[in-house]
């Protein structure tokens, strides 16, 4: 598996290489192989959202829901949020582009169109919007799902160069706020 955030230039850049292990991580958790995105994990999921940014910590009720559709390679795909006892929908759709390769769209039914990955029953979605890189992951199993957003400013990003003689600019983002939330299957 190529790694295209530790091949730069041409070279192997061992220390960028431990970076991306850092940032990206492994994750240890056993997966059951058998099961298969996305019908063996259709349901409603329930939990609470615990929000943590500048203006402190808040904890709302949170709902997901991932069904099927009348149409093939189409999937309802809804995030609930319960605000002081209001529902807040988002309807959204998740399709399919090309299941062999884990390519996926989350449809906002609004024209806005977000690339989806999925890597061992994993979303991963990462996008800019109003100046704000927002990183989603959604990970599955048999009767949870671990839900979680991390913002980041990018006018607040910094540069470093490295030493030596392959100058690479890096660009940081400082993380202003993070949704988690673990969800259990109904």
């Amino acid at each position: 598996m190529e790694n295209i955030c530790c091949y730069m230039k041409g070279k192997f850049m061992k220390p960028v290489f431990f970076m991306c292990m850092g940032l990206f991580g492994f994750s240890m958790t056993a997966q059951n192989d058998s099961l298969q995105f996305p019908q063996d994990f259709y349901g409603i999921y329930k939990g609470d959202l615990h929000i943590v940014n500048s203006r402190g910590k808040q904890t709302i009720g949170m709902e997901f829901h991932l069904n099927p559709t009348d149409s093939i390679g189409k999937f309802q795909y809804m995030l609930v949020y319960i605000i002081e006892g209001e529902r807040r929908e988002r309807k959204y759709n998740l399709i399919a582009k090309d299941v062999s390769k884990g390519e996926y769209v989350v449809d906002e039914n609004n024209g806005i169109l977000l690339d989806a990955k999925l890597i061992d029953n994993v979303i991963y979605s990462m996008f800019e919007v109003q100046g704000n890189l927002i990183t989603t992951t959604e990970r599955f199993y048999e009767n949870a799902m671990d839900f979680e957003i991390t913002f980041a400013d990018t006018k607040q990003k910094t540069k470093s160069n490295s030493k030596g003689d392959d100058v690479v600019e890096v660009f940081a983002y400082p993380v202003g706020g993070v949704q988690k939330a673990r969800l259990t299957k109904e």
